[in-house]
């Protein structure tokens, strides 16, 4: 077991800092893990949100790896998706999750979110899917804007009475997505997308929050220490009773002495 290099609390929000990137997903993979067991313990299936972003590189190639899941009573869902893609490009999120994780471990039930048709008719089913059953947990990073999925400051909203939205990217997570080599250029990310709105997320019983890399340092600084509001999303997490944010030394940054 990999011992955090520091752990702190913010308001209810638990934070652990890791040596590296590979200790972080590592030991994120290995909470995520036991807590998956325990509740495949306790009910007959487990629904879990997962994200798609170069962040969890680490954390789902250690969770996939975990012994003694049956994945076959999960049923997974993905918090975010470009609108307007095609349906076989490698930038989709649902083909990240399918290379990482589906095609790996093979749960029970994917719902993924198409990239196209009628945004507004695929909210509705896919709100409909979630609403069927509470969330169990959500695996999920924080942006460099400090949105969590899309909700980036412009269109967050911790009161949102939608489960699923069509939102507007601001230039700040589209250049991310750049810097994430998930796009060539910045006139390439699309400039829409389908997510998972914050009570949704929030909603779940169980939150792990995978954030490392320098290029994050000031959405943990803001997350751990700013006012909560939709000036970064990520604040709301503050407020959840079951969330670990896992980072490393390069995230954390100065904070450690903080």
């Amino acid at each position: 077991m990999i011992s955090p290099r520091y752990t702190r609390r913010a308001n209810r929000l638990n934070v652990e800092v890791f040596g590296t990137r590979q200790e972080m997903g590592q030991s994120a993979a290995a909470d995520a893990a036991q807590h998956l067991r325990q509740r495949l313990a306790q009910q007959k299936k487990v629904r879990i949100i997962f994200a798609a972003a170069p962040s969890q590189n680490e954390f789902l190639a250690h969770l996939v790896q975990a012994d003694d899941i049956d994945w076959e009573r999960v049923e997974a869902f993905h918090m975010d998706e470009y609108v307007g893609l095609p349906a076989t490009s490698p930038a989709l999120f649902s083909q990240y999750l399918t290379e990482h994780l589906f095609d790996k471990v093979r749960p029970g039930v994917v719902h993924k979110i198409p990239p196209s048709g009628d945004l507004q008719q695929l909210c509705a089913q896919y709100a409909n899917l979630l609403q069927q059953a509470p969330i169990d947990m959500v695996c999920l990073g924080i942006g460099e804007n400090g949105h969590l999925a899309f909700n980036d400051p412009p269109v967050a909203d911790f009161n949102d009475d939608k489960l699923m939205k069509v939102v507007e990217l601001d230039a700040i997570c589209r250049q991310q997505q750049v810097n994430d080599g998930c796009f060539a250029t910045f006139d390439a990310v699309p400039t829409h997308a389908l997510t998972l709105t914050i009570p949704t997320l929030m909603a779940a019983g169980r939150l792990f929050c995978m954030v490392p890399g320098k290029n994050k340092h000031w959405a943990i600084a803001q997350t751990l220490t700013a006012p909560q509001s939709v000036a970064c999303p990520a604040t709301v997490l503050r407020t959840h009773p079951s969330c670990t944010l896992y980072t490393d030394i390069e995230g954390f940054g100065e904070l450690e002495n903080a």
